[in-house]
């Protein structure tokens, strides 16, 4: 079938539509696409950021898996992700459960919840600085007025075993809000005959939730998983800010791994490297979760 010529008119509507578009695209291509390919091409160098790098080829993908800091970074980020990704999706779903009902208020409370993810990662990690200080911070005071002695006090960012999950504490308060307002969304739509149907069945409401709520709710909790996945594996801010990666190495995850590569030992193609395994990683928890979909996502 031959293709209709456009009009002049339509070409016209054509150019100025490109137009338009062309300044995202020069934006899109100075300051995303060309930087992957430098930073594809610097992974396979040991670039140091001065002129001189050789092409060292795959060595440094090689080196990582020897890499003792590095298999720390990777150990932490999958910890990180396996406590925040879960713990951020049950508090902004129970949050949206609460204020999807009929209570006066929910408003304001929607504003409150809603309010941390405004505020600057930067300015809520020193706030918690403060909080979380094990001296003469108000969280361990309060501790010591139930009858907690000093010695059993929770140093929070500033012990090996507590640093990390302080820190997840803190991502989640900052991040549920957000996730909160999808799923109040992802609430709004489901049809109230639904929920009708299931109580004249005999449904009590824990099982209104298990076998109506949750199943409409899969493509709102499949978006919410996606998008926390890869901002756990995208921590950075808090950690520069609170605990530096440590104590000793308790914090390090794979982007501060990749800062302190780049910046502070100048091996910026090792770092480079470590980007690209991390974007991998992420690819491939995506794209298995995107073939997962299929079996647990209910689209009707």
């Amino acid at each position: 079938m031959a293709r209709k010529k456009m009009s002049a008119l339509e070409k016209e509507e054509a150019i100025k539509a490109y137009l338009y578009l062309l300044p995202n695209f020069i934006g899109f291509l100075i300051f995303t696409a060309v930087p992957i390919v430098i930073g594809l091409v610097l992974s396979f160098t040991d670039y140091t950021g001065f002129p001189g790098a050789a092409f060292v080829g795959i060595s440094n993908y090689i080196k990582m898996f020897g890499d003792s800091q590095f298999i720390a970074a990777l150990k932490n980020n999958l910890f990180y992700s396996l406590t925040s990704v879960p713990l951020t999706i049950v508090v902004s779903l129970a949050l949206a459960l609460i204020l999807n009902t009929n209570v006066r208020g929910t408003t304001v409370f929607k504003t409150l919840y809603f309010f941390p993810n405004l505020t600057s990662m930067v300015a809520v990690s020193c706030v918690f600085m403060l909080l979380f200080d094990p001296n003469s911070g108000p969280i361990n005071r309060f501790l010591m007025s139930l009858g907690f002695s000093e010695a059993a006090l929770p140093r929070w960012f500033f012990a090996s075993k507590s640093a990390l999950f302080t820190v997840v504490i803190v991502v989640v308060w900052k991040q549920a809000g957000y996730y909160m307002i999808m799923f109040l969304a992802g609430l709004k739509n489901i049809p109230s005959h639904l929920y009708e149907a299931a109580r004249i069945d005999g449904a009590n409401s824990i099982q209104c939730f298990r076998h109506v709520t949750l199943p409409m709710l899969s493509p709102t909790t499949f978006m919410v998983t996606i998008l926390s996945i890869i901002a756990s594996f995208q921590v950075f801010d808090i950690i520069n800010v609170t605990t530096k990666g440590g104590p000793g190495r308790a914090t390090t995850v794979l982007v501060f791994r990749i800062y302190k590569e780049a910046f502070s030992n100048w091996k910026m193609g090792y770092a480079s490297s470590i980007a690209y395994f991390l974007f991998v990683v992420i690819m491939i928890v995506t794209l298995i979760q995107w073939q997962g979909q299929k079996r647990w996502v209910n689209e009707d």
